[in-house]
Formats: C-alpha cells, structure tokens, sequence
C-alpha cells in the first residue's frame, strides 16, 4: 500500500525540532506507520507548507491508498499562504477516493476545508496530556475506537478546537477540554477520521517537547508547579526506568504502544478493506 503524510509544519518549525535532535512531526508519522505496517506500506512525505514543495516527479495524488495529515504549529484562522495551501489540496484530495487520517491540526484542517470552523479554545491550551477522553455511543460503534477504553488519556497540543462542524460530520468523543476530541464524515468521494489528540507521539518525544517548551506548559499554568512539571517530563523521558514500574501503570493509555496508537492501527485496517 502507498501512503501519503501531508506535514502540516512550515520548514522553520520543521528545524527547530532537529536543531534540538528531536524527529520532527511527520518523521515521528513515518516511523509510526512504518511500524504499524511491519515496514510493508510505501510512505511519501508532501510540506505543503514549505515554499515550492510538491509531490516527487512521476507521483500523482492518484497514487495514493491512504493518507495522513500531522500536526503543525500554525493556527488556521489566520490563513497565510501556508495554511491556505493546506486547504486548497485537502480540497482536492476530497474530490478523490481517499480515506484520510488527520491528528490535531490535521483535523483543523480537514474541518475547515469541509466547511466546518476552526476557533481559539475558550478553554485554553490542552497540552501534554488530553485526560478522561469519553467515548460516546457513536465512537463506541464506530472502527476507530474498536478495543479501546471508553475513557482514556491520550498525548496533546493544541491552542484551538473545532467550534462548527462539517456537514453530516458526527462526534465520536470529547473530554472537559473541548467537546470535539475526534469525529469522522464523508465529504465527496474521500472518509475521514480525525482526532484532536496524537496518537502518534510516543513518551521520550512528547518529554522533549516538554523540555522545549517548559516557559510555555508553566505560563499558562498546565501544570500546578514546576515540581509537578519536572516528574511528568522526567518520567516520560525515562519511563523504561525499572524505578518507573508502578507509575507505568498509571499512564498505560500513553505509555503502551498498543494503546496509544489503536486509533492508527485501526484506520490501517480499515485501508485493508
């Protein structure tokens, strides 16, 4: 199967994440589904959002069995030429036979290009970890949460959230953070499925996205203290320590692969079928 990840980032916050050796975003979906697959899916890689990025020569967007659209740092609402060409292809793609997998700003994007509108969470920032996620009636029916937990936490980064939806676009599940954590609709010929969450972020990257925006996370207070702070980034960081065991199980919905990519591992079974 041929895969394509739209990343959603400009080059500049691309190289921020390697000036600090950190993947960047669409590395840290390639290595997901890579695994996901057992290596057997062709991945391309498209940065709509870089100046005079296409698709490689000889590729079409035809080409293509499923695709996945990554987070970002830009807000939607401010559609500069970076955003606007990100819903201009998700446009296109729509027009296609695709079934699309967006994370965060994927999502808000898809939304947007869909119809539905994208604000700034009244809430505020959502950051590291989504908790209590609840699965409603329709997510319980629905593939993309097929085996998981009807309550869970999941890893996170958002500023914004989902104020109207698409047309026929349907909720899946929500949390006190903000009321659209996940949702699907069909828009042309493409299905979709979107999370508000990352299920692709593994622990050691979300504690080095925490190292690197530690003034932001206590600015606007994600966490009580910096104490409470430094045991959250330590602890991912370093989970496979044995002196971590019982707080493994604490945050077994972050921590165990299994679960904290079942969402990605069910859209993969769904491009199967």
């Amino acid at each position: 199967m041929n895969i394509l990840i739209v990343d959603g980032n400009e080059k500049e916050a691309s190289d921020r994440y390697i000036e600090i050796g950190m993947d960047t975003q669409y590395e840290v979906y390639s290595k997901v589904i890579k695994s996901l697959s057992n290596n057997k899916f062709n991945i391309t890689i498209v940065h709509p959002a870089f100046k005079n990025q296409y698709l490689p020569n000889g590729v079409s967007l035809d080409d293509f069995d499923g695709i996945v659209w990554t987070g970002s740092l830009l807000n939607i609402y401010d559609m500069s030429p970076s955003i606007v060409s990100q819903i201009e292809l998700a446009k296109t793609l729509f027009k296609m036979k695709n079934k699309i997998f967006g994370s965060c700003w994927g999502l808000q994007v898809l939304v947007t290009a869909a119809g539905g509108k994208i604000r700034k969470n009244p809430n505020g920032l959502e950051a590291v970890i989504a908790k209590k996620i609840n699965i409603n009636e329709a997510g319980n029916a629905h593939n993309l949460y097929k085996g998981k937990k009807k309550i869970f936490d999941a890893f996170c980064w958002h500023y914004d959230d989902t104020e109207t939806l698409p047309q026929d676009a349907v909720i899946l599940s929500s949390n006190h953070m903000s009321a659209v954590q996940s949702l699907y609709f069909n828009k042309n010929n493409s299905n979709i499925w979107a999370v508000q969450y990352h299920p692709e972020f593994d622990p050691i990257w979300i504690g080095g996205l925490m190292k690197q925006r530690e003034a932001i996370l206590l600015n606007h207070k994600a966490y009580e203290s910096k104490s409470a702070f430094d045991e959250d980034k330590d602890f991912f960081l370093n989970f496979e320590d044995p002196k971590y065991k019982n707080k493994i199980k604490e945050f077994d919905d972050l921590v165990n692969v299994k679960s904290h990519t079942l969402e990605l591992a069910n859209w993969i079974e769904e491009l199967k079928n």
